[in-house]
C-alpha cells in the first residue's frame, strides 16, 4: 500500500466536559451490560477478574451506551475513551471508541495490546511511525513499549475490541510503566503500512532486516487476507475437533504468537457446525466477526451473532455451535496461552 499518509489538518483532541454527577449517574447505567468506564476508575487500578463465570456482549446492547460516552468525555480530557467488559479471566476487553476527526493521542506502555475493529470507514492507527488502516475485522497489535495513537478521518464512529495483558503485567508482577509522546500524534512515514509490506507475505521475508524483538514486526493483520485463508483450509480439511478450522497469526519471523503475552487465532465454523467440548488453562476471549450460534461454557449457553463478544474463563469447558443452516461462522479469539506454554503450565483436555 503506498498511499500518502499525511494528517488532515482538520484531526484534533475533542474537549468535552461535563459534571461529576453525570459521569456517576453513567457509570451506574454501565451496571446493567457488565461495563465499566475506565477512564473514571484510579491511576494504576488494575480490575480483579470478578467471579462470575461465562458471558456475552452484544453489540445490540453495547454500541449505544459507547456512543453517549462521547458527549461526556473528549480525547483531551482522556487519552483513551474506553469501556471496560467486567468478566472473569486475566485479560482485559475494553471497546474502544473515535469519533470522527479525532485523535486518540500517542503514548506507550509496557502492556501488549491489540485491536479487533467492528466499526470503521477509513480511521487508523499509526504504531511506530507505521500508518496502519483499520477495516471491520482487521487485526492490528501494539505490542509492549511500542508508540502508538489513533485518529478518525471519517465522518463514522471508530470502534474496536482492545485486548490487553493488564492483570499479568501491571497486576501480577507489578511492571506497569507509561510514557506520553511530546506531541499529541506521531508524525507517520510517507508510506503507509509499510509492515504490512515486509512481513505481511507467507513464507518471505526481508533479507536485509534482523528484528530483534520477541514481538511480530507485523502490526497489521487484514481480515480479508485472514478470511480467504480460512476459506480456502475450510475447503480441504476438517480441522480440530474442539475449534473446527483454526488459523493462529504468527509472528512471520518466529511462527509464534503475535506476541510473547498474548495469542490471537482466527476460526471458520461451517453451516450446522458443532465442536466437540474441551478446555484448557489459559482463558479466551472471543469476537463474533461474522455469524450467528451459540456457545456453552460449563454448561451455560451464550448465544451470539455479528459483533458480539464473549469471554471463556480459565479451564472452562466449552463448546462452538454454528446455528446457521447455509452460512459459515467466523470467530476472532485471544488467549493469555503464551504465558502458561512458557511455563510448562499449559494443558488441554476434552470433555469426557
Amino acid at each position: 500500500m503506498n498511499e500518502s499518509s499525511s494528517r488532515p489538518a482538520s484531526l484534533a483532541t475533542s474537549s468535552v466536559v461535563v459534571s461529576e454527577t453525570e459521569l456517576i449517574a453513567y457509570r451506574e447505567t454501565l451496571k446493567a451490560y457488565r461495563m465499566d468506564a475506565a477512564w473514571a476508575r484510579p491511576p494504576g487500578f488494575v480490575p480483579e477478574p470478578p467471579d462470575e463465570g461465562p458471558a456475552v456482549w452484544h453489540w445490540r446492547d453495547v454500541r449505544e451506551p459507547l456512543l453517549r460516552s462521547a458527549n461526556l468525555i473528549g480525547t483531551r480530557e482522556v487519552e483513551r475513551r474506553i469501556l471496560s467488559l467486567v468478566q472473569g479471566t486475566k485479560l482485559t476487553s475494553n471497546l474502544q471508541l473515535v469519533m470522527p476527526g479525532e485523535i486518540a493521542r500517542a503514548h506507550r506502555h509496557t502492556m501488549a495490546a491489540l485491536r479487533m475493529i467492528i466499526e470503521s470507514e477509513g480511521a487508523y492507527t499509526v504504531v511506530e511511525s507505521d500508518l496502519l488502516p483499520m477495516a471491520p475485522g482487521d487485526l492490528v497489535t501494539t505490542p509492549n513499549w511500542t508508540w502508538h495513537d489513533h485518529a478518525n478521518v471519517t465522518g463514522a464512529p471508530a470502534i474496536w475490541l482492545d485486548g490487553l495483558d493488564v492483570p499479568l503485567v501491571a497486576g501480577a508482577l507489578g511492571a506497569r510503566l507509561q510514557e506520553g509522546y511530546p506531541e499529541d500524534a506521531q508524525r507517520p512515514r510517507e508510506d503507509a503500512d509499510v509492515s504490512l509490506l515486509k512481513y505481511g507475505t507467507g513464507g518471505l521475508l526481508p533479507a536485509w532486516e534482523n528484528w530483534g524483538q520477541p514481538y511480530s514486526p507485523l502490526f497489521h493483520y487484514p481480515w480479508a487476507r485472514a478470511k480467504a485463508a480460512l476459506d480456502g483450509l475450510a475447503a480441504v480439511e476438517t480441522g480440530s475437533p474442539f475449534d473446527g478450522v483454526i488459523m493462529q497469526y504468527t509472528n512471520p519471523t518466529s511462527g509464534g504468537p503475535v506476541m510473547p503475552t498474548i495469542a490471537c487465532y482466527c476460526q471458520v465454523l461451517k453451516p450446522r457446525q458443532r465442536t466437540r467440548s474441551h478446555r484448557h488453562t489459559s482463558a479466551a476471549i472471543y469476537h463474533v466477526i461474522e455469524g450467528e450460534g451459540y456457545s456453552v461454557v460449563d454448561g451455560t449457553r451464550l448465544d451470539w451473532e455479528t459483533k458480539a463478544t464473549f469471554c471463556v474463563p480459565q479451564s472452562s469447558f466449552h463448546e462452538h455451535v454454528n446455528a446457521s443452516p447455509s452460512q459459515p461462522a467466523y470467530l476472532f479469539s485471544y488467549t493469555d496461552d503464551p504465558v502458561y506454554r512458557s511455563l510448562a503450565l499449559y494443558r488441554e483436555e476434552a470433555a469426557p
